[in-house]
């Protein structure tokens, strides 16, 4: 295979993300890294990158993304959780061409790379009726732009509504009856389709892969649940599954099931290494317990966390107890951006908004280490990504160092970390292939597609607001739920996510 040899840079290296102190090369041998030696030392090999004055990271690790939401940037603002996501899920879904899910598929792909993230996880909804087409035509937009994804189709077999307490009493039986009366595709089918992706889209063996997404416990029976666990099992498939994002789902757990939902996947073993938890926010010490002990993954979306007003979750105790932490951005209807130097910057910096004890406030580089190494831990790969070392996949960014964020140049990881938006980014490699060179990426005509998008989204817009419209109309029945949940009881102990009004 052909080497490359990138030159004269400042890598960030091995598991603890150091600095270097003196200019490096590191050998490329397809998609491996196989050297990092010292510049000068020995002649460059193969092909030859001039890397000079620039910060080599590993690439980020972007573990929790709605590609479907991407249209609807910008559109929503103090609204929480489980009144906003009628819109980006409505109950009358907006119909799609395969095209159309290609570019809104880009949208996020391409803000990703331009903020050097290599790695995207995409948790895609396919409801209520399933059409191939769409599903793979997000994959050919993945495979197209040159980034990683693992993409996973939002399984559940309880309609979201039903996912909510004390839906008889505050629904209006005519809504209950409408909503009752939509069909959607058979779970069973839509399970069948995800075996097909396992066997034919395995990440092991396909840059772009899918992963196995339960959408929550609540919204999937037992049996249901122990399916989507099944296929992971016997495909050797990572997991995300969204728990206990907000109080009103710590409330539901409690009136579902007598207990956290944590302590529910932990008593039926669903809670395995290479399962994420996205969110994890309102949790106990036993949640954290549990945790630990099953070798499970705690995702965090810091920026959907705070838009949405969901709450901080805590992230020095599960470190503390050794549970894995991985960052992510979210879908960008929730925060407007796919960026991960968002995410990274709010991770390393809200935290410390927990207690006085300051030693144990959350750092750059702790919050780093969640957005590389915690991302690959998360799905299986904390052997081969997430890093920069011999042995390690070739998934790289650089950040030019001649730029403000890095001037002066007195800690370069804290000022990546605090300075820098993506401005400053270089050049991105993702299994050792250059995607994005000189600010601009390398396998899409990227000032096409925003032309295309702008025209699509015109397209698009009446439709949207009409859908809105029609959302607006349920949303009193939830408005009544939630405010219910406000002082419903939840576990005495569960730590502080909310700061009191």
């Amino acid at each position: 295979m052909a080497r490359t040899t990138f030159t004269q840079c400042l890598p960030i290296l091995g598991t603890e993300a150091e600095v270097a102190s003196v200019p490096m090369d590191i050998v490329v041998d397809g998609s491996v890294i196989v050297e990092i030696r010292s510049s000068g030392e020995t002649p460059p090999e193969g092909k030859v990158v001039d890397a000079r004055n620039r910060l080599a990271v590993p690439g980020f690790i972007n573990g929790h993304h709605h590609s479907h939401e991407s249209f609807h940037k910008g559109r929503y603002d103090n609204i929480p959780l489980e009144l906003w996501m009628n819109y980006v899920r409505p109950t009358d879904p907006i119909s799609l061409t395969p095209r159309q899910v290609y570019l809104r598929t880009l949208i996020g792909a391409i803000e990703a790379l331009h903020t050097g993230t290599t790695t995207l996880i995409d948790d895609l909804n396919v409801s209520p009726v399933l059409i191939p087409e769409q599903v793979e035509a997000a994959f050919q937009a993945y495979d197209d732009v040159g980034i990683r994804a693992f993409v996973g189709l939002s399984l559940y077999d309880r309609p979201f509504f039903r996912a909510l307490p004390f839906v008889e009493e505050e629904f209006p039986t005519d809504l209950l009856r409408d909503l009752e009366a939509r069909k959607g595709t058979p779970p069973e089918e839509l399970l069948d389709f995800c075996r097909d992706l396992a066997r034919h889209r395995h990440p092991s063996r396909n840059r772009v892969g899918y992963m196995v997404s339960p959408s929550a416990p609540q919204r999937c029976s037992s049996a249901f649940l122990a399916q989507t666990r099944e296929l992971a099992d016997t495909h050797d498939l990572p997991v995300n599954i969204h728990v206990h994002e907000t109080r009103l789902q710590a409330v539901t757990a409690q009136l579902m099931y007598g207990r956290t939902m944590i302590a529910q996947l932990a008593e039926t073993e669903f809670l395995k290494p290479k399962t994420s938890l996205i969110h994890a926010v309102w949790l106990t010490p036993s949640d954290i317990d549990r945790l630990a002990a099953s070798g499970a993954t705690v995702q965090h979306n810091p920026t959907s966390n705070l838009k949405l007003g969901s709450g901080l979750l805590p992230m020095r105790a599960l470190l503390d107890a050794g549970v894995n932490v991985s960052l992510g951005s979210d879908g960008c209807a929730s925060t407007e951006t796919v960026s991960m130097l968002r995410a990274v910057s709010l991770a390393a910096l809200v935290h410390k908004l927990r207690g006085d004890t300051y030693d144990d406030w959350i750092d750059a580089r702790d919050a780093w280490l969640a957005a590389t190494r915690g991302g690959a831990t998360a799905i299986g790969r904390g052997h081969d990504l997430g890093r920069i070392a011999p042995g390690c996949t070739a998934d790289l960014a650089f950040y030019r160092l001649d730029s403000i964020p890095f001037t002066p140049n007195n800690d370069a990881l804290r000022q990546l970390v605090y300075c820098e938006t993506g401005a400053n980014l270089d050049m991105v490699v993702v299994e050792g292939s250059c995607v994005m060179e000189h600010g601009r990426l390398t396998m899409v005509d990227e000032d096409a597609l925003l032309v295309e998008l702008a025209e699509t989204h015109r397209e698009l817009e009446p439709l949207i607001a009409a859908s809105e419209r029609r959302t607006n109309m349920i949303l009193p029945a939830y408005r009544r739920i939630y405010e219910r949940c406000r002082t419903e009881n939840i576990p005495q102990d569960t730590l502080p996510a909310k700061l009191p009004d």
